[in-house]
């Protein structure tokens, strides 16, 4: 099954099923106004959106196209949004760059911060960036929306959380991170609103691309037009998605309309630093991975961070080349 906001009066927008083709969609309001209403209600609303989803595919109720310009992200705002680092070869890489030991529990403990989830970007809206010295990054990742779960909940209990699934583009101000981690008080200014994919889908949509805590396809990232990463999510994936949620849920419960990122997708190479596309890697999810590996091979980068108008896609295609989620693609602008 697959979900979408679309823009409406509300800020909160509304819920509406799409097609597996991504073409057509049908109003969902009968069920829930909104995705986090649906959340709320899970146990109803689930069986009863599946059945309006398998209308919508047999063509016996009302629909209308589905265009992706006009779909905020599935949730426009969410009660949390707290991301990790699941692929400890981007921290590494990072430490590396800069001549830092990679603490030993960065393997066994996942790194993971809470971002704002007040006004997350819609996937096609404009990046606004007031200063390019700032440092702007794209980081493409995957994220979950979960339901209810427990504090201290195991890694099982907490994967079976999972209600959907969909693409991240978590944006960075690269230049304005170094000073906030030096105050020893985490993120803020240097995360500003993330976009996420049109569509969101349930794990089983997904078939055997999921395996109930991991998504074992590419994520391409194109950026200004050229494949910049196509990195395989389900390897190098330190910390699969149970484990995050559980993570997050140690001391504190977690509730319905959670929003979990994996962090920066990012592959090594032959157990070394991964390498650009052209070179026969798979390329990178952000600009700051190809920074670190120019500044480990030749003492400094060479790559810029994102100047005004440019832009960046993030897409994940399934087995016959169909997009799964639709495409978050976005431009920098002047704020």
């Amino acid at each position: 099954m697959k979900l979408a906001t679309l823009k409406s009066d509300s800020r909160d927008g509304r819920l509406v099923v799409v097609s597996k083709d991504l073409a057509w969609c049908a109003d969902a309001h009968q069920v829930a106004p909104t995705l986090q209403a649906a959340l709320d209600d899970w146990a109803r609303c689930e069986p009863e959106l599946r059945t309006l989803s398998d209308e919508l595919e047999r063509e016996t109720i009302p629909r209308e196209r589905f265009h992706e310009r006009e779909a905020l992200s599935p949730l426009p705002r969410a009660f949390q949004w707290a991301d990790g680092s699941a692929y400890v070869n981007h921290v590494e890489l990072v430490r590396k760059a800069r001549n830092a030991e990679m603490p030993a529990t960065f393997w066994t403990d996942p790194l993971m911060y809470q971002g704002g989830s007040d006004a997350f970007l819609a996937p096609r809206a404009d990046i606004p960036l007031g200063d390019t010295a700032w440092g702007c990054d794209m980081e493409g990742e995957i994220a979950v929306i979960t339901g209810d779960a427990p504090a201290g909940c195991s890694v099982e209990d907490a994967a079976k959380s999972i209600r959907l699934v969909m693409l991240v583009n978590d944006v960075s101000l690269r230049g304005l991170i170094p000073g906030e981690l030096a105050k020893g008080f985490g993120f803020f200014q240097s995360k500003p609103p993330s976009a996420f994919s049109p569509v969101a889908v349930t794990p089983d949509e997904l078939g055997e691309a999921w395996d109930g805590k991991k998504l074992h396809l590419p994520l391409l990232v194109k950026y200004n037009g050229e494949l910049f990463g196509k990195a395989e999510c389900g390897i190098d994936m330190t910390f699969d998605f149970g484990q995050l949620v559980a993570h997050l849920a140690k001391t504190r419960p977690v509730t319905a309309g959670t929003i979990v990122g994996s962090g920066t997708v990012s592959n090594k190479l032959d157990d070394g630093p991964g390498k650009p596309i052209s070179e026969g890697g798979v390329g990178y999810s952000c600009i700051a991975e190809i920074r670190m590996i120019e500044t480990i091979n030749d003492g400094k980068p060479s790559t810029p961070f994102m100047q005004y108008g440019d832009t960046v896609r993030i897409e994940m295609k399934d087995k016959d080349n169909k997009s799964i989620f639709g495409a978050i693609e976005q431009e920098v602008v002047k704020a």
